[in-house]
């Protein structure tokens, strides 16, 4: 150490420098394993996709796109469609999905030369929010997992039935037929005080199933329009029409599953 101490400043830098190079490499090489070693179960690969903020699985079909496409999208993209994709289908939507985030979320960024989807100022894209694009993207992003239908919750009352039943109108039905369920002249007929709609209770749960094509006269106004059929469960068309006809000045009547489902199997 004394030797090291009388040595002159050139020598002394000669042997401090390759101990000071060879530290800091170590450091540097330390700090990468530390950034490369897992930290716990391995991520998906989700190509740079904002995760949502409120979970941390990514989105699927079944459980989170379905649901919006049915109250965005299913005016054009159903199974009736003979010049745009059907995305209430799983396969469809699937082979689709680059096209469906690069039209929801990235021209709706300004990042993509085609027009944004929904069309803008449509019913659907004022109904459409942000939060529902993110999820389209990252479900895209995700991989677009196919996942399961949301659990149908056993419902008992009526008031229970009206409250899930006013979810489900909000997010699918109230793009079109409004929120205040009056519709839109010449394009959209009223359910509120719905002569057409209260005449038959299941002629009703059998539009929500199949859908309906062509003229329909309601409340003295001529309607000439396409409504899909919806991949609803029968718990979930009861709940919802049970809410319609319960709201906006209609019957009261009560729809229950099993006669959704009888009505389905008259199919």
């Amino acid at each position: 150490m004394l030797t090291f101490l009388f040595l002159n400043k050139r020598r002394r830098a000669r042997l401090i420098w390759p101990c000071l190079s060879a530290a800091l490499g170590c450091m540097v090489f330390a700090e990468a394993l530390a950034q490369s070693a897992p930290t716990g179960a391995s991520q998906p690969n989700t190509g740079g996709a904002v995760s949502l903020e409120s979970t941390n699985q990514a989105p699927t079909y079944l459980g989170d796109i379905q649901p919006i496409f049915m109250g965005n999208c299913s005016r054009c993209h159903n199974q009736q469609t003979r010049f745009v994709y059907n995305w209430l289908d799983y396969k469809t939507a699937f082979a689709d999905r680059w096209e469906i985030k690069r039209r929801v979320w990235d021209s709706w960024k300004g990042s993509y030369y085609k027009e944004a989807m929904p069309i803008a100022n449509s019913p659907e894209s004022l109904a459409l929010t942000d939060d529902e694009r993110l999820t389209i993207k990252n479900w895209v992003d995700g991989g677009g997992v196919q996942g399961v239908p949301r659990p149908t919750v056993g419902v008992v009352s009526q008031t229970d039935r009206i409250g899930l039943g006013k979810r489900l109108f909000t997010s699918i039905c109230a793009a079109c037929h409004q929120p205040t369920g009056k519709g839109l002249p010449n394009v959209f007929p009223p359910l509120a005080g719905s002569d057409y709609l209260n005449a038959d209770k299941n002629r009703a749960i059998g539009i929500i199933i199949r859908g309906r094509h062509g003229e329909v006269v309601v409340n003295g106004m001529k309607f000439n329009n396409s409504m899909p059929s919806f991949p609803l469960s029968d718990q979930d068309v009861a709940n919802v029409l049970t809410y319609v006809y319960n709201s906006f000045g209609n019957s009261g009547l009560e729809v229950t599953p099993e006669e959704v489902k009888s009505v389905r199997a008259q199919q």
